[in-house]
């Protein structure tokens, strides 16, 4: 079987870019990097990529915050395509995806979000939760679509939140949660144990 051809998107440092990518190099994951791409071009996550010698893309910011004009993430959506990207993972980007993305990746685009989908969907998601009061919360890797955090979920994984918990302590125990359900997802996705919402390698 051939590799499964991995396109990520970033905004940040990149750690679970890294955890996964170091999952792939010791053989856990039959897939490899084609593409790391980024909205921001001082993203860590960039020169993480440019050490394990795998291409990266840098976007125009444009003129919004929390998203990309069209023309932008057309132009994006076609440099991911170009490098032959089958699954499009989203991992710390913090741009809302619109229609170029989402009609090019269709059914294989997923999304790394700090918390037990559908709770606290958004932004810091680790203090909603704590703001709410919970016992536990957790991380969901899910399928994207047009509602931002609302795809299916495929899989989750629970962090309790401990009492004396501040962000960041939990924002942490919650990365480390992250670091470990991205790679298993993407493993089963290549290896056909998660059923996939279209085949990636149908153009």
């Amino acid at each position: 079987m051939s590799r499964l051809k991995l396109g990520v998107l970033g905004s940040g440092r990149g750690s679970n870019f890294v955890a996964l990518a170091t999952a792939v190099a010791e053989g856990k994951v039959a897939a490899e990097f084609v593409v790391v791409g980024s909205d921001q071009a001082d993203a860590t996550i960039l020169e993480e990529a440019k050490k394990r010698g795998i291409p990266t893309v840098v976007c125009p910011k444009g003129n919004y915050r929390t998203k990309l004009e069209e023309q932008i993430e057309e132009g994006l959506a076609e440099q991911l395509g170009k490098a032959g990207v089958e699954l499009l993972i989203l991992a710390g980007y913090m741009r809302v995806v619109k229609e170029p993305l989402l009609k090019r990746f269709k059914g294989r685009m997923i999304n790394l979000h700090p918390s037990l989908l559908p709770a606290f969907p958004g932004l810091r998601a680790w203090e909603q939760a704590l703001r709410a009061g919970v016992q536990e919360t957790g991380c969901t890797v899910h399928w994207v679509n047009e509602v931002v955090d609302g795809g299916s979920v495929i899989r989750q994984m629970r962090v309790p939140v401990r009492e004396g918990d501040t962000a960041e302590l939990l924002h942490a125990r919650i990365q480390e949660a992250e670091h470990t359900i991205l790679w298993e997802v993407v493993r089963d996705l290549a290896m056909r144990k998660i059923p996939w919402l279209q085949d990636p390698r149908a153009k």
